[in-house]
């Protein structure tokens, strides 16, 4: 895979963002890789649990603006959400840096999050004339109320590791150099136990959610390609791409 790498140990799927230099941003193609990744995991029986992780400084920096590859996507972003949502096996995330978008709204997809201590997280859809995605305007204000959910979603502020704990995005903090040793530790924890446990225990947890969960996603979708192309939006791709502060006056 050219956007994903991957490593099997000890049961355990380790699974690698691996775009350091695009700070593994979310291309049209590391969207497929991702979510065929998921769907061979859970096929996979030699696979009892899921680490995903990123490369280099960056956990991941959301969606690539700079992707103007217009390939054709198999799975896209629904396709890559259903199949996180539907995994089976323990899910857990190691959270090496920063992680903004779809980087920071996977915490309330994972089973298990943990985060450096120096990473920071960001939704930014406001300040690029969006709306939220993966679920997180359902997940969101289940992990931390709805006011804190709101403001987080709408004022697109970063949050740093001790905020995304008392908000309920992850559950530990490590040293950066610490943090996937010790995420690895948990998994094998994991991985020693009974699957069929496991994957009973989770579809227990998930049975009430998951169907809202969807249908958050679908909703979140629609609210994206509505927004997607819009003045507020390109007036914020521009200034992006011109290295600039966008200007939301006239949007």
């Amino acid at each position: 895979m050219e956007t994903i790498s991957t490593k099997d140990q000890n049961g355990i799927r380790l699974v690698t963002l691996d775009r350091p230099n695009a700070l593994n941003a979310f291309s049209s193609l590391l969207m497929d890789e991702l979510t065929e990744t998921f769907l061979e995991a859970e096929q996979d029986q030699t696979v009892r649990v899921l680490v995903l992780t990123g490369a280099g400084r960056a956990f991941s920096a959301g969606a690539d603006l700079s992707d103007t590859s217009n390939r054709e996507p198999r799975h896209g972003l629904a396709g890559m959400l259903d199949a996180i949502v539907d995994f089976p096996k323990p899910f857990l995330l190691a959270v090496n840096g920063l992680g903004v978008g779809i980087g920071a709204t996977i915490c309330g997809l994972a089973d298990f999050t943990y985060i450096a201590k120096d990473a920071r997280l960001r939704t930014p859809f406001s300040a690029l004339g969006l709306t939220a995605e993966a679920a997180s305007t359902f997940t969101f204000p289940n992990l931390m109320g709805r006011q804190k959910a709101s403001w987080l979603l709408m004022a697109a502020e970063w949050i740093d590791a001790e905020e995304a704990i008392d908000l309920g995005l992850a559950m530990e903090i490590l040293p950066a150099e610490k943090l996937l040793s010790h995420v690895m530790g948990e998994a094998e924890k994991l991985a020693r136990l009974p699957i069929a446990s496991l994957v009973k225990t989770k579809s227990l947890i998930m049975e009430p959610v998951k169907a809202q969960m969807k249908h958050s996603i679908k909703n979140e979708n629609i609210g994206l390609d509505e927004l997607r192309g819009s003045p507020a939006n390109l007036e914020a791709i521009n200034a992006f791409r011109e290295k600039r502060d966008p200007d939301f006056n006239n949007c």
